[in-house]
């Protein structure tokens, strides 16, 4: 075994010694399974169920914000994707691009980050790569997940599912993982100490999907936050969505943080929230499920899909009033995932 270095240098990314023993000695001593162990070309995965298969990659600048990381994140945002579509998360991937001088004890508790969460959502990492660029070349590092699930029952979650007079859910309060990226940034002293939401929901919303087959639709708010995915799903439905304002969750901290700063909590990037669209006879019942889990405990009914001439995001405010919700055309915090 090498001695650890104190950077990260081009040579471990040249599939020579330093590779290898970059492999050995942290990636598989802290991700390491039968699968991986192998090490090969590609991971051999025999399946006779339908599959829900994704990819994503994490830039999130800086590495470290509102109690969490760039590796907790990638973990949970793939797995994440797959509980939207209905499938039990099970092995990942994971891609690494590195830059030159990047710190090696940094990078362990990356990996490290990423081999806790990985056990925590029940899911396997069975195939990666890894490169180093030149210094510049990349802001530190990148990371590029992919990941494969077992879709649970016969019922395809689709937006094509979702009919006038559904209900939509909203499993928890909104804005957290924006604001606790954006103040780490910019080392802004605002004194609300904000941490970010990221969490896997397989354990919250996979128990639903096997109790109910109600639901019809599930996407989760994160760039572009609530507002971008209520837009899109009127989009995709051409029906618009009536949301009770009063009804959406949002903290004291960030609704101070969001009128300090000039923000909209509606359009703040989440990481541990998911929109779920469910028959209207089964709604109270789903929000009661929800409620049962730590992370569902802040779970509303917060809208309603309504037939119109134009599809649209329609808020009932708090003052009694009424405005249109417009997707932005772009995004207000970039780097946040």
């Amino acid at each position: 075994m090498l001695k650890p270095p104190e950077r990260i240098i081009l040579s471990h990314g040249s599939g020579g010694r330093l590779s290898h023993a970059l492999i050995k000695d942290l990636f598989l001593k802290e991700l390491g399974n039968p699968l991986l162990n192998e090490l090969a070309d590609s991971a051999l995965i025999n399946y006779r169920e339908p599959l829900a298969f994704t990819t994503d990659s994490f830039v999130v600048s800086p590495l470290n914000f509102g109690g969490t990381d760039i590796g907790r994140l990638a973990v949970c945002g793939t797995v994440n994707d797959l509980v939207m579509q209905g499938a039990v998360p099970e092995y990942l991937s994971l891609a690494l691009i590195i830059e030159e001088g990047f710190d090696y004890r940094t990078l362990e508790r990356i990996i490290s980050s990423i081999s806790l969460q990985a056990r925590k959502a029940g899911v396997s990492i069975v195939t990666g790569d890894t490169k180093v660029v030149e210094k510049g070349a990349c802001d530190k590092i990148f990371i590029n997940t992919s990941g494969i699930g077992r879709i649970i029952g016969r019922r395809r979650l689709s937006i094509k599912n979702v009919r006038p007079g559904d209900r939509v859910i909203l499993t928890s309060d909104i804005g957290r993982h924006g604001l606790a990226v954006l103040a780490k940034r910019k080392e802004l002293e605002l004194g609300f100490n904000i941490k970010s939401d990221c969490n896997a929901l397989g354990g919250l919303i996979l128990p639903l999907l096997q109790r109910t087959t109600a639901i019809k639709f599930m996407r989760d708010p994160t760039r572009g936050g609530l507002a971008t995915t209520l837009n899109e799903l009127a989009e995709g439905t051409n029906l618009s969505v009536i949301v009770e304002e009063k009804n959406i969750p949002v903290s004291v901290k960030v609704r101070a943080a969001c009128e300090l700063l000039g923000l909209d909590p509606l359009y703040v990037a989440n990481e541990g929230a998911a929109v779920i669209v469910t028959e209207k006879k089964s709604a109270a019942k789903i929000l009661s499920l929800l409620a049962k889990h730590p992370l569902g405990r802040q779970a509303r009914i917060i809208g309603a899909m309504e037939a119109s001439a134009r599809a649209q995001v329609i808020l009932n405010t708090a003052v009694g009033t009424r405005r249109i919700v417009d997707m932005l055309t772009g995004d207000p915090l970039p780097r946040i995932c």
